[in-house]
């Protein structure tokens, strides 16, 4: 779909560590499949998983598994496009406003206000960005004090947080354990947060992921370095039925949702 083909030109651009980790594995020999990519909004009906979802369900996609994260105060649905093993599954999770603070929830109506009505109402709106308001650093980071997820929105918005190699095609690393010693031998800095690993062949799905790509960002108040988009690894196995598992665990999520916390990397 060209879809991905567009939301992964500005995917590599906000996290170039992506592309050099894809030639890695392109160099092996390996055929490098997209398990799925990743999407985060707020719970606002102009921008919420409804209308992220859009250009998908209208290209055949269908709503297949819904999560809660009782901790990050997020839920999120997965899309698939039935009887395509090799379609990249879409996860879009949203924040519960709600549950935070009188400054987070009128941050976060702030900046939804100040996107176009044409703009909700597009089906692009997923490559956008955030073009509408310059970020500031200090908002930023008194966000993040509540919550890293909305922290990242505020200043990334509309774009695919991240997108995830599918182990199951490679043949040199056929183990998540193989994918992360291979990616820490070239210099790439794993998520370890709950472990490298996250989840187990009992669960269905094994999942890793990079911390996130440290880039320049334009703030009211200068530039600074934050945390971008991540690259993730998946491995899934087979159900009781012979078919490969399709689904999230949400416990696993919860961890590599961490991937995009704020760090400094000298």
């Amino acid at each position: 779909m060209k879809v991905f083909e567009e939301l992964w030109k500005i995917y590599t651009t906000q996290n170039p560590q992506v592309q050099q980790i894809y030639d890695l594995f392109t160099a092996e020999g390996e055929k490098v499949v997209n398990d799925h990519i990743a999407f985060r909004t707020f719970d606002d009906p102009r921008i919420d998983i409804n209308v992220l979802s859009r250009p998908f369900i209208e290209a055949g996609y269908v709503e297949k598994g819904n999560y809660i994260f009782e901790e990050k105060k997020l839920v999120a649905r997965h899309f698939e496009i039935e009887g395509n093993p090799e379609a990249p599954r879409v996860f879009i999770s949203q924040l519960e406003t709600a549950k935070f603070s009188p400054f987070l929830q009128s941050t976060v109506k702030s900046w939804i206000d100040n996107i176009p009505e044409e703009d909700t109402k597009a089906d692009d709106l997923i490559f956008k960005g955030n073009p509408w308001n310059k970020p500031s650093f200090e908002v930023y980071n008194r966000l993040r004090e509540e919550s890293e997820y909305a922290a990242w929105v505020y200043v990334f918005g509309f774009c695919a947080n991240h997108f995830t190699v599918s182990v199951n095609y490679l043949k040199k690393f056929p183990e998540i354990a193989q994918v992360n010693a291979f990616l820490k031998s070239k210099g790439f800095l794993i998520n370890d947060s709950g472990g490298e690993v996250k989840g187990t062949p009992a669960e269905l799905l094994e999942q890793s992921s990079t911390k996130a790509g440290i880039i320049e960002v334009e703030f009211v108040e200068g530039k600074f370095t934050i945390p971008s988009t991540y690259y993730e690894f998946a491995k899934r196995y087979p159900d009781e039925n012979g078919l490969l598992y399709g689904g999230f665990i949400a416990k696993s999520a919860d961890k590599i949702f961490e991937s995009t916390n704020y760090y400094k990397h000298n």
